[in-house]
């Protein structure tokens, strides 16, 4: 059974972003951002349209667009 974009969630493994900046490129909304360590971090939630762009273009599977809960 699929999840409906309100049940999804962008979640960002750190410590297998190399911060290339591919996914922040690619995000329509620009919702996505440096942290103080140089890793992506989601800036702006609320405006995420959960469009599964920045899992798509990361080139090193730090972004997934999964469930609220744990899968």
């Amino acid at each position: 059974m699929s999840k409906s974009k309100e049940q999804l969630e962008i979640k960002i493994n750190k410590s297998w972003c190399k911060g290339c900046g591919i996914c922040i490129a690619f995000c329509p909304k620009k919702v996505l951002g440096f942290d103080d360590n140089g890793k992506v971090n989601m800036n702006d939630r609320e405006n995420c349209i959960k469009c599964g762009q920045c899992e798509l273009r990361c080139p090193d599977f730090a972004i997934f667009l999964g469930g609220i809960e744990n899968e």
